[in-house]
């Protein structure tokens, strides 16, 4: 039976070193090596021209070496916002996007191929989870974009297609390898991971004792009605989830985030900013006001600006910090997920 290639990109330095000493290679090949894939991000073997052509030889046969390509580009005329569909080796594709702000460049990478957590709002859900991506293919949409865009990227989120804490191994090694100092080294502060609610690798995460940013993608106040947005809402309580958010605080001391989009007519009532503002208060949350993008397979209407800041007021009265988000990039398919399905029916459906 063929030997299944090794995802080099994927292994952490330590192992790296391991990997090729077992080859009867010296340590200072996989510090050139690793440098060469994380630092200077060379899109493959051939370009490391300080290792011998023996070796770089010998990697091509052996390895799988994980460089993205850009099927697709969109940039927004509003704000510079640029999405990018990758394709992956085995002709999946994946949505990153690329953020200009005054505080540094930003990027919002995916996690999986779809999702299987089918919240009622979102686009990415729709046809269910493909796979999980590796950590080379989470690190490279970074790596790509910052060789697309020729910037260098200052804040990773961990937003895009997918749940990242249902693809918790891969994310753990991705985080560690982002924030590398032998990688890009990006701050681990600098780094937000979003979940959907997963409250046993909620627990897990906070054990790691990461300073990354931890967002709860809450978007309603009570388990009746999150249940009807979130089917994960029937596994674990919002009492559940709020105990495993104050978890993560006191082991980490990083605060937590609330996503919270706002539906018209669903979640938007001043009843709805009261019960919000009191799960958030006695953890000094911050609380992302986020007006929904409408998806066309779904029902759901953007709350109306009056009402967002109604609703933005009445947190603030409660000292709850909430913003706003600006929207990025609100004429190229913004929302997640949507650039990926039309790339699919556009495949399906040409002409």
């Amino acid at each position: 039976m063929k030997e299944e290639k090794k995802d080099i990109k994927s292994l952490p330095l330590g192992e790296l070193k391991k990997e090729l000493s077992a080859r009867g290679e010296k340590a200072f090949r996989a510090v050139q090596m690793y440098e060469w894939m994380h630092q200077k991000l060379a899109r493959d073997f051939e370009e490391m021209t300080n290792l011998p052509k023996a070796l770089r030889e010998e990697c091509k046969k052996r390895y799988n070496y994980t460089s993205l390509r850009a099927a697709r580009v969109q940039e927004s005329r509003i704000d510079g916002t640029r999405k990018f569909l990758f394709e992956l080796s085995d002709g999946n594709v994946v949505e990153s996007v690329w953020m200009k702000y005054k505080h540094g460049n930003s990027v919002c990478i995916s996690s999986q191929v779809g999702c299987r957590m089918g919240c009622r709002f979102c686009a990415s859900t729709l046809g269910g989870l493909e796979r999980n991506l590796t950590p080379s293919e989470m690190l490279d949409q970074v790596y790509a974009i910052t060789l697309l865009t020729g910037e260098r990227v200052s804040n990773v989120v961990v937003m895009g297609t997918g749940e990242p804490l249902d693809n918790y191994d891969n994310l753990l090694v991705f985080l560690r390898m982002l924030t590398d100092e032998n990688g890009l080294h990006i701050s681990q502060r600098n780094v937000t991971v979003s979940t959907c609610g997963l409250v046993p690798q909620m627990r897990r995460l906070a054990e790691e004792k990461l300073q990354i940013t931890l967002a709860l993608s809450l978007h309603a106040a009570t388990d009746e009605k999150r249940r009807e947005l979130m089917p994960v809402a029937k596994r674990y309580s919002i009492a559940e989830l709020m105990d495993a958010c104050k978890y993560y605080f006191r082991l980490t001391g990083r605060r937590i985030t609330f996503e919270y989009s706002l539906m018209g007519g669903v979640n938007d009532a001043g009843e709805d900013a009261l019960r919000l503002s009191r799960l958030a208060k006695p953890m000094g949350c911050h609380v992302n006001l986020i007006p929904v993008n409408p998806v066309k397979e779904r029902d759901f209407v953007r709350a109306d600006g009056d009402k967002i800041r109604a609703f933005q007021n009445i947190l603030e009265k409660n000292q709850i910090n909430g913003t706003i988000r600006r929207e990025m990039g609100r004429d190229i398919d913004g929302a997640c997920g949507q650039l990926r399905r039309r790339h699919m029916s556009d495949l399906h459906h040409p002409g």
